[in-house]
């Protein structure tokens, strides 16, 4: 079992930049891929990116590819998401996710634990 709890969201001008956070409870934080996804109002949940367990690769979607970063932190058990250059359409509740695999999924169905999410909102 894995508990994630997401922090760092808040309100910033477009342009501007939120690192977010997400701490995982548990001694096995290192055998999960990491994802964080988002969920604007009346869309549906969309991957955004997503790391291996040590790191070493990562995943992006093409809406943020070059303005978001993410990156873990195993001996803190957490995962980062830095996001730079805020569009308002990066407006929405961003959550962590993990999943026991080996490769980096993007489906909703393929990740095993979420957390809570915490809301991004980018004003123009």
């Amino acid at each position: 079992q894995v508990q994630l709890v997401e922090s760092g969201g808040g309100l910033v001008q477009a342009g501007g930049s939120l690192r977010l956070s997400c701490a995982a409870s548990g001694r096995t934080f290192s055998s999960y891929v990491m994802g964080w996804f988002r969920q604007a109002p009346g869309k549906e949940r969309e991957f955004v990116a997503g790391t291996t367990r040590s790191g070493g690769v990562t995943v992006y979607a093409d809406s943020v590819k070059g303005r978001f970063t993410i990156s873990r932190d195993n001996a803190k058990n957490t995962v980062y998401l830095q996001m730079n250059n805020l569009k308002p359409e990066d407006t929405a509740v961003y959550y962590c996710a993990a999943d026991k695999d080996i490769l980096v999924p993007r489906g909703t169905l393929d990740y095993d634990y979420w957390g809570q999410g915490t809301q991004v909102t980018v004003s123009s």
